[in-house]
């Protein structure tokens, strides 16, 4: 076997490779040649390479997100790194766990005014969890980081950075292991301590009589079944979960922004609860976000893996818990209550599905009819990954299939990157997976088709409407050419030539019978991943979202 002739490079590869990282996304440089060297002649590790640096930390990101471990990211040095940036941010926020291993010029020559050098050394800044040098420490030391580094991101479930300054000559080889590494390998989760909730908190819960729990990004089958149920069953509580949950059951509600927007102020006085449960990642409904301020809880719990937020200013007990553990627990030896709490909510739950299925079928063509056609098309068993903005919202409006897969970049909300993020996870999935995202966060993230590692199964669905289009549903002056130019960024572009580039088949309709007809047979296999573009109108659809929640009511 080869190696780089550079013992730290091997050094780094070692420990990725005992700590069983496999996937490896490498944007091409010189600097980094040794880490680029070890890591493609190992046949262990899975290489990828993507020049986009931006498209790279999403594409990693996606990758990661699919594998629930950390995947390695490797650039040169200088702006290389920066690139990575937005990437790095959304993993912080949204828990995913990525390794940049960024390589640099050698400490005398920063700031000596030598080509491509910036100040690597954690440039990340807070939003990382665990940054390293490697300089010209001993080789206990260089384990030390490299330990501390690819450990944090297993256990915590984050991004961590590691600097890795070269010498040239770059490029030489051995076939000699020059490195013994001394391993610490990441602690297993069994062996975590978990908090429990107190005999004090037990009895709280169950002498509630208006419990709520809501439930924010969560992976496939976090909750077992036997704790849905319980949840189910109970009349004391009513159960939220958003798009992003994938959690599924009939007494639970789904598209809160439909089931609150249209409330009065009496209505929110009657769903207040004494007691909000969390458990998840962040929320998305901004409408949930502020009933629960307005009409705080008397006591906020969080329980789960994830980091605890204070989202509605009541956070009072935060316990680092396997959630079904801890909601057995607060069952056990549970008498039970007999409420109308959930009752009533399931009727006025049953109520506005009519609503809306009425108003749907009413209006004229527009982003909120199409988005319902899409949504009623998407093939069970596989992965939906929503872009930003609209889109995201739009779904919130929804119902969808159990066993679909929902995924969303809202650690950061940015509309960069989602259509990179959806292709690193379908290349490391079986499933099929649908990006579906508006016009000008698939522009944005164009990049992402710059890709040798795309399924021909992989779709995507662009709702063109010609600008950002939330912009006319949030307030402001919409009637005015600086409107038009700084806010909704209108525009006349369209994806056909990105598709003929990039060797997607390009697929696209301009009213309700070519979405139709195209979506018959969009999903099926083919020699290519394909897109669809779905042309819009541009001034209705803001009138036509807000008359929807009128209509619920």
């Amino acid at each position: 076997m080869k190696y780089p002739n550079i013992p730290l490079a091997q050094a780094v590869v070692q420990h990725c490779k005992i700590k069983n990282i496999r996937h490896i996304v490498i944007s091409p440089g010189s600097r980094n040649a040794p880490l680029t060297i070890g890591f493609t002649e190992d046949s262990f590790f899975d290489c990828y390479s993507i020049v986009d640096e931006r498209c790279a930390g999403f594409f990693a990101l996606g990758i990661a997100q699919q594998q629930k471990y950390p995947v390695v990211l490797v650039c040169t040095s200088g702006s290389a790194l920066l690139n990575y940036y937005p990437a790095i941010a959304e993993a912080y926020f949204s828990e995913i766990p990525l390794i940049v291993l960024s390589a640099d010029r050698p400490e005398h020559l920063i700031n000596i005014g030598d080509g491509q050098t910036i100040f690597q050394d954690n440039v990340y800044g807070n939003h990382i969890l665990f940054s390293g040098n490697l300089n010209n420490e001993a080789q206990s030391e260089r384990d030390d980081i490299l330990n501390q580094a690819i450990n944090s991101a297993v256990e915590k479930f984050g991004p961590v950075h590691v600097n890795v300054p070269f010498n040239e000559p770059l490029y030489n080889i051995t076939e000699e292991l020059l490195v013994e590494p001394q391993i610490i390998q990441p602690r297993d989760k069994g062996s975590l301590s978990l908090d429990y909730f107190s005999e004090e908190d037990i009895l709280t819960w169950q002498s509630s009589s208006k419990k709520m729990v809501l439930l924010g990004v969560n992976t496939p089958d976090k909750l077992k079944e036997e704790c849905i149920q319980l949840l189910a069953n109970d009349p004391t509580v009513v159960v939220f979960t958003e798009t992003t949950s994938n959690i599924y059951e009939e007494h639970f509600f789904p598209s809160i922004d439909k089931m609150i927007a249209p409330m009065d102020d009496d209505e929110f006085k009657a769903l207040q609860p004494e007691i909000l449960l969390t458990f998840g990642g962040l929320v998305i409904s901004k409408k949930i976000k502020g009933f629960l301020r307005a009409y705080a809880p008397n006591v906020h719990w969080n329980i789960g893996e994830h980091r605890a937020n204070d989202t509605f200013f009541k956070l009072s007990k935060s316990l680092y818990s396997d959630v079904n553990t801890s909601i057995k627990q607060l069952y056990s030896n549970s008498k039970g209550l007999s409420a109308r709490f959930q009752s009533d909510l399931l009727k006025l739950k049953a109520h506005r599905e009519l609503q809306h299925k009425a108003y749907l079928e009413s209006i004229p063509y527009s982003d909120l009819k199409v988005f319902g056609a899409l949504f009623k098309s998407i093939p069970e068993q596989s992965v939906l990954h929503l872009g930003n903005s609209s889109t995201v919202r739009y779904a919130q409006l929804f119902n969808f299939k159990e066993g679909l897969e929902v995924y969303c970049n809202r650690g950061t909300s940015g509309i960069d990157g989602s259509t990179s993020t959806a292709i690193g996870f379908a290349s490391a999935s079986k499933k099929q997976t649908i990006c579906i995202s508006g016009d000008l966060s698939f522009i944005y993230d164009s990049n992402a088709l710059w890709n040798n590692y795309i399924p021909n199964n992989f779709r995507v669905i662009v709702i063109n409407n010609g600008g950002g289009g939330i912009f006319r549903i949030l307030p402001g002056h919409k009637n005015t050419e600086e409107f038009d130019t700084y806010f909704e960024t209108k525009h006349n572009l369209n994806a056909s030539h990105l598709c003929h580039m990039y060797g997607f088949e390009y697929q696209s309709a301009s009213t309700m019978k070519d979405v139709s007809d195209q979506l018959k047979t969009f999903y099926k296999p083919d020699a290519s991943p394909k897109l669809l573009e779905i042309f819009t109108p541009d001034r209705i659809n803001d009138e036509i979202l807000l008359n929807y929640f009128k209509a619920l009511k």
